[in-house]
């Protein structure tokens, strides 16, 4: 019960709306750099506009800090500080107008909405270059350092100087003009030095960085989003895209923090609340940008849905998620079948030659594609892009996080007392189970793998009950054992079990894995799965990389897309772009060309607000595709048509094949998010059609019912 309230709690402070200013006709307050009750570290940038009445004072709990703040045309501006953890109160006074605004202050290292912090937790400062972390001494379970305990991994701010070299590399700025110094063209065509000023620190106990040339800020921000996946637990590092060239080049200021590295964390609730923080302290420091896009990739284009679902525009104002899915948190649906299903075909020579296996997976498959683990030709996007994340997900006792400040933590041992699972890392969401175990949404019950291959007659009834009586799943977290070969290098090579079968319920029939309902409905409702609740420009870019079995499976965007429809009928404000990256990877960076349509986009929304984001799109704002050297193959409404809708394949859609998942073969959505489908007894199933053309004989009804005992899903 617990678990459910404090859900509850998480969600209501991420999509409750709460008022940023107090306004009557004379006198407007307003809070600039985020909402009013998340303010964070002890200040926050205001704006009071007065329209008549006297003198303007300003005061923060009842002291004057008139002095501090700026005065526009139409009042002041400024930061004020000195703000306690908790409420406050700041008033501003033009006789006879008064207005008061409530502000609730968090401390910097938080948590604002996101829940008590994790422990433990690695602190990475000193090798990020900001020295040691400073000592709290309290009995925490962070890193250990010389002198006392360092519970929320603080370091002070640091500023410094960079220059771009001709060479391609970032150095420090001497104080002499070096002779290597490039220069570069900001937006407006200007020519400057690329001088770049950067200020790091730690906000919510990530690191973070904020860059921005030294002269030459064109008024917008990038905030990069970087990808990856991990289990938390960690601080993390920052990514070679805090100091993005391009960005800094043209003239934009790049946010960019640990926090919000999807290989540093999953827990995007407590990512959204760190974005929320830098931007916070970016606009009180800058003051408010023209816009903010975001920019990022996989776990980096998976924050951008859900950010913009969950926060509006507090985070960015625009969005280009580049090889996209919806979210991670119901990619792990179908990522879970991958390995039971490799196990199968691994030991049935039916399946023996691979590009037969998209049959089951839904994902492709190559005969010719290197394995990475056999070393011979022949492989799946199962094996090339999704294996390992089974264990990483789902076994508490095996982590792939090995870095050896983990043996200096003191007590010895800490990381063993990490239960290493998606589902515990997010145990504030998922709920923990009577045994002290986080609830697993993952569930097939009543899962018909290979359906959609049976009824297209590429696969016969007899090889369609085989795979299903056989196939599995996955056990409880708490009975599962440590993993084998090759996922633990010692075990290697005697005990090997790519499959993770010892972790998996076997036989024939094998049973099914029912998913906890607690775990469904908490994720469902909690701001983790993307629902297509999402009004800013999109332009979701992504390179055609099928044919090398990436796990960034392009039909991800459409199942945005679809979510978007399903949401309120609606998806003009994301456009789809895909480039070519046929035959040895991509060779063209769209970004550079969906920034600019971007930038066009946020001019229109600020000339004509009444438009909206839909009615604002500018001529290249439509689905588009690229060939291998980024220029345009073909462009317009109608280019994806076939994907969605029942028309012909439009030019796009032909241009490039979509593959799907293993439940979309099974049945379900493209959209996909399914947790647990409804299920309807096996004789319905027959007698509405599911199976197309095959007409079960008795034995074979009989062993469907075997095989499923409670029904068979019904999408």
């Amino acid at each position: 019960m617990k678990a459910v309230v404090v859900l509850t709690v998480l969600a209501s402070l991420i999509a409750a709306p709460s008022p940023a200013y107090a306004s009557r006709a004379a006198l407007a307050l307003e809070v600039l750099s985020s909402r009013a009750d998340q303010v964070s570290g002890g200040d926050a940038l205001i704006r009071v506009r007065q329209t008549r009445g006297a003198r303007l004072k300003v005061l923060r709990n009842g002291e004057d800090v008139t002095q501090s703040l700026t005065k526009t045309a139409d009042g002041l501006t400024g930061l004020v500080t000195g703000l306690a953890d908790g409420d406050n109160t700041i008033t501003a006074v033009a006789w006879p107008h008064r207005e008061s605004l409530r502000v609730r202050n968090h401390p910097i290292q938080g948590p604002i909405f996101s829940g008590a912090h994790q422990y433990p937790f690695l602190c990475k400062t000193e090798r990020s270059g900001l020295g040691p972390p400073a000592v709290d001494n309290q009995d925490g379970q962070g890193m250990r350092v010389s002198g006392g305990w360092s519970k929320d991994c603080f370091a002070p701010t640091v500023t410094d100087r960079l220059y771009r070299s001709t060479d391609g590399t970032y150095k420090p700025m001497p104080a002499q003009r070096p002779a290597d110094l490039a220069t570069t063209t900001l937006l407006d065509g200007r020519t400057v030095d690329f001088v770049v000023r950067r200020e790091r620190g730690v906000i919510n106990r990530f690191l973070y960085s904020i860059a921005m040339l030294e002269d030459g800020w064109n008024g917008r921000a990038i905030y990069r989003f970087d990808g990856g996946v991990a289990i938390g637990h960690d601080q993390g590092t920052l990514g070679g895209a805090a100091l993005d060239p391009y960005g800094l080049g043209k003239g934009y200021a790049i946010l960019h923090s640990s926090g919000t590295r999807t290989s540093t964390h999953y827990n995007l609730i407590l990512g959204g609340e760190t974005a929320l923080m830098v931007k916070e302290r970016f606009v009180e420091r800058h003051g408010l940008p023209l816009y903010t896009v975001g920019v990022g990739g996989s776990g980096g284009a998976i924050q951008q849905y859900i950010y913009g679902q969950n926060h509006g525009n507090r985070v960015i104002d625009a969005a280009v998620p580049q090889y996209s899915y919806p979210d991670m948190v119901t990619q792990t649906i179908h990522v879970g079948d991958c390995e039971l299903l490799e196990r199968y075909m691994d030991h049935n020579p039916r399946w023996a030659r691979w590009d037969d296996r998209t049959a089951l997976i839904g994902m492709n498959a190559s005969d010719t594609v290197p394995n990475p683990y056999t070393g011979r030709p022949g492989s799946d996007e199962c094996v090339n892009g999704w294996r390992g994340l089974t264990p990483l997900s789902m076994n508490p006792l095996w982590t792939s996080n090995n870095d050896p400040e983990w043996q200096r933590m003191d007590p010895p041992g800490v990381k063993d007392t990490v239960q290493w699972t998606h589902w515990d890392d997010l145990r504030k969401v998922y709920g923990v189970d009577e045994r002290g175990y986080a609830r697993s949404t993952w569930d097939n019950v009543g899962v018909q793998y290979g359906l959609r291959a049976l009824t297209d007659g590429v696969i016969t009834p007899e090889e369609f009950l085989d795979v299903n009586a056989k196939a599995g799943s996955w056990k409880e977290a708490a009975d599962m054992v440590q993993e084998g070969c090759p996922f633990v290098p010692s075990a290697c090579p005697a005990d090997l079990d790519p499959w993770s079968a010892r972790n998996a319920n076997l036989g024939d029939p094998a049973p099914r894995r029912t998913g906890d309902p607690v775990a469904i409905r908490n994720v469902q409702r909690s701001g983790l799965v993307f629902r297509g609740d999402i009004d800013l420009p999109i332009i979701d870019w992504r390179p055609y990389l099928e044919d090398q079995l990436d796990m960034h499976n392009s039909h991800q965007s459409f199942a945005s897309r679809k979510r978007m429809l399903d949401h309120d009928g609606r998806a003009g404000n994301q456009v789809i772009w895909f480039t070519d990256a046929r035959p040895d990877g991509p060779k063209f960076d769209q970004t550079p060309e969906a920034l600019r349509v971007i930038d066009e986009w946020m001019a229109n929304i600020r000339k004509y607000p009444a438009r909206g984001v839909t009615g604002n799109r500018p001529p290249d704002a439509v689905d588009r595709c690229f060939a291998t050297d980024g220029t345009q193959i073909a462009a317009g409404p109608h280019v994806w048509d076939g994907v969605l809708d029942r028309r012909s394949p439009g030019a796009c859609t032909q241009r490039f094949p979509l593959y799907s998942t293993s439940r979309i073969v099974a049945g379900g959505p493209i959209e996909g998010g399914v947790y647990k489908c409804r299920l309807q007894p096996v004789e319905r199933a027959v007698a509405r059609g599911l199976y197309g053309s095959w007409q079960p004989t008795p034995d074979q009804r009989a062993r469907l019912k075997q095989i499923f005992p409670t029904g068979v899903c019904d999408y």
